[in-house]
């Protein structure tokens, strides 16, 4: 077991064996449908506290062939999910468990404000390919590159590679102004991944969605998964009601009393026409989205354990965060923020969003990115933002005291 190669399932365990657990384990359903093929890179955005590193975690400890994680997933909702169809072939829950060498990284353990992205990526790659030396020290690889090595390495042994990536955007958070450096780094993503054969999955997850310039992506290859546009990881994304129901109960807490404060996060699966429904193929049409509504987890893990409902968003950054955003000189956007803490709806357009913390050319691009640090809600059908929740509420409070709002 590795630092970086092969870390294991230990963290996953831990998740396991907490006090409030949650199984989401049906989501390797889902991603064991898309190993080896096109659709293989997927990046995945929540807030904060939305549950985005026990993911990754459960991702490793899966698919690491040295965690001998059977038992860990065989309790597990996974286990006990249907086999899915993917064109001949039927994938059974265990397909893919153990199978690869696993990559994980946090990438805020290398981006900072004091090292450039040069330096970062260095370190980087010279912490993989010595890792990479010590599992295979038979292998005769290339110090100074590490695209090259990881070809060598999947070729000498056959082994493909499971990236996990956590906190893939701290470049664009930590080095909001670092625009080489921004480009610096979505060049070494796609060029580390895009089209390797050495690669079976690629999972990334962060706050922001991937960097646009225009309306384009260096990281094109990748399927998003946002907060906005969840696709069929929707009912991940956060707790949905059932699972929040089933909380209340154990612990004897107030229902209607959670859903007022942590509810309110609208999203909607897309579901894929089944080729073996008849009656759907032969009219043209596919099953409708099912739509969620989702909890913020650590709002409701922290009202069961405490039996206090209050606000504990503030516990993810402080209020000077939405401030700064909500203050910005635009046409419009203090009257739209007044009209969303009274109740309102507004249409809104994200188009023109470049997912970034730094490019606004508008009212909503600064919604689109509010969106997505959980501050606001989405409507995916009416193209409306709303404030979801009285603790997201609470927050805009806070933000709207100074004497520029009177």
């Amino acid at each position: 077991m590795g630092t970086y190669l092969n870390p294991g399932k230990d963290s996953y365990q831990m998740a396991v064996n907490s006090r409030i657990f949650i199984d989401k384990t049906d989501m390797i359903q889902y991603l064991n449908t898309v190993v080896n093929t096109q659709q293989r890179y997927v990046s995945v955005s929540r807030p904060r506290r939305f549950g985005k590193t026990m993911a990754a975690d459960m991702i490793c400890a899966y698919y690491d062939r040295e965690a001998d994680s059977r038992s860990l997933f065989a309790r597990r909702k996974l286990a006990g999910c249907p086999s899915e169809r993917l064109g001949e072939k039927g994938i059974h829950w265990d397909e893919y468990l153990g199978r690869f060498d696993v990559i994980r990284l946090v990438m805020t353990d290398f981006i900072n404000v004091t090292r450039t992205v040069t330096e970062s990526l260095s370190i980087l790659k010279a912490r993989i390919l010595n890792e990479m030396n010590e599992a295979y020290p038979e292998v005769k690889y290339d110090s100074t590159d590490l695209f090259y090595s990881m070809d060598r390495f999947y070729r000498a042994t056959r082994i493909q590679m499971v990236i996990v990536i956590d906190e893939w955007d701290a470049v664009f958070r930590i080095r909001k102004e670092d625009k080489s450096g921004h480009t610096e780094y979505l060049d070494f993503l796609r060029d580390w991944m895009k089209d390797k054969p050495y690669i079976a999955l690629a999972y990334i997850t962060g706050i922001l969605p991937i960097k646009k310039y225009g309306k384009h992506s260096a990281l094109n290859m990748f399927t998003e998964y946002s907060m906005m546009f969840p696709r069929q990881l929707a009912r991940f994304t956060g707790f949905t009601e059932s699972e929040v129901q089933a909380l209340c109960k154990r612990y004897g807490r107030n229902y209607d009393g959670i859903r007022n404060w942590y509810d309110g996060y609208e999203v909607s699966d897309i579901i894929p026409p089944d080729p073996n429904h008849k009656e759907l193929k032969e009219a043209g049409q596919s099953p409708k989205a099912i739509r969620y509504a989702l909890y913020s987890p650590l709002s409701v893990v922290e009202a069961m354990i405490t039996g206090v409902i209050k606000d504990y968003w503030n516990n993810t950054e402080t209020y000077e965060a939405l401030a700064e955003y909500i203050r910005k000189d635009f046409d419009g956007l203090k009257d739209a923020v007044a009209l969303l803490m009274d109740g309102g709806k507004i249409k809104m357009d994200a188009s023109t969003y470049q997912n970034d913390m730094t490019t606004f050319h508008g009212r909503d691009d600064v919604l689109s990115l509010l969106i997505h640090l959980g501050y606001l809600g989405y409507d995916d059908t009416a193209c409306e933002v709303f404030i979801p929740n009285k603790e997201i509420l609470d927050e805009f409070k806070t933000s709207t005291k100074s004497p520029e709002w009177k």
